[in-house]
């Protein structure tokens, strides 16, 4: 592959929930993903990915988790086992600290936020797939959170609708060491690319 494979006006970087409650200590999560961020240096590899990808003109895509209100699955039929899970906690709960985006790994003046999604794909229920369209965007770098749901969801749902697909397997994290080993083992069944941070970086657009 190329350093002109990710062009700057047809690649996006989508940062999946980049919340307090998961990348900042304190966070209702935080310490459940911790173990695995230390491991691949998650936080370090988005502080270069994040300011570089900027850098050279590639759009960012803040893809984020529904926050928490009260009464949100009341009456459903199918909540699923993450939405169970997280009731008591209130995860990324709308009007707190945690629900409030990072302020680091969060959007910045130009980034497109897209509306929430209630479960792992960015894509199902939200208006990634047309703001990606509208912004003529062909490729998308996933990085963020988590490894094996919303992130190898929202690529599969990406692959299936046409887009390429590049994974940053060292700018991720997950809630068990089997959960990123799931990711990887899934990741070549719907990724075109699965690169290091260092690969992605070497493969960028200069700066203009």
């Amino acid at each position: 592959m190329s350093a002109s494979s990710y062009e700057h006006d047809q690649t996006a970087l989508l940062i999946v929930d980049p919340y307090n409650d998961f990348m900042s200590e304190g966070g209702k999560l935080f310490n459940a993903i911790k173990e695995t961020a230390d491991a691949s240096h998650m936080f370090d590899n988005l502080r270069l990915i994040i300011p570089r990808v900027r850098s050279v003109g590639i759009r960012v895509f803040i893809v984020p988790h529904h926050r928490s209100c009260p009464g949100d699955f009341d009456h459903w039929q199918h909540i699923n086992m993450f939405q169970k899970a997280g009731l008591p906690t209130k995860a990324f709960e709308a009007g707190s600290w945690g629900g409030e985006f990072h302020p680091e790994f969060g959007p910045q003046e130009g980034d497109v936020v897209v509306k929430e999604h209630w479960a792992q794909s960015g894509f199902a229920n939200t208006d990634l797939d047309l703001q990606l369209k509208q912004h003529g965007i062909r490729k998308i770098i996933l990085v963020g959170l988590i490894a094996n749901s919303c992130i190898e969801s929202t690529g599969r749902f990406g692959m299936e609708l046409g887009y390429h697909v590049t994974l940053v397997k060292d700018a991720t994290a997950a809630f068990s060491h089997e959960g990123m080993v799931a990711a990887e083992t899934n990741g070549p069944m719907y990724a075109h690319a699965i690169l290091t941070t260092e690969e992605l970086l070497s493969r960028l657009p200069p700066a203009p």
